[in-house]
């Protein structure tokens, strides 16, 4: 049995609910020629401190580019479109025009 002790002093909660049914996604190559950004972002609390990042792929699923941002206190949702941003944005310092 596990010793929650250091997760009840941190204040997380441990019960996420039910789970209602589990959803399969995967990753798919970009056309030839193209670049693929996914971003993410992460937020505690609402607002709470928030980070973001993103990866850059190529058509045959080769690494590009990585990114990550500590962003203040925000938002989930305004943590995720400064992600697009920076991704955006960084794609032009590489000079990528498809993406």
């Amino acid at each position: 049995m596990m010793d929650f002790s250091v997760i009840k002093f941190f204040g997380i909660n441990t019960h996420t609910g039910k789970v209602l049914r589990p959803l399969l996604v995967r990753w798919e190559f970009p056309s030839p020629g193209w670049v693929k950004i996914n971003t993410d972002r992460a937020a505690r609390g609402y607002p709470g401190l928030a980070t973001c990042g993103g990866i850059f792929r190529g058509s045959m699923g080769e690494f590009f580019e990585a990114f990550s941002a500590f962003l203040d206190v925000r938002t989930a949702l305004v943590a995720e479109f400064y992600g697009v941003i920076y991704a955006l944005e960084e794609a032009q310092k590489l000079g990528l025009t498809n993406v």
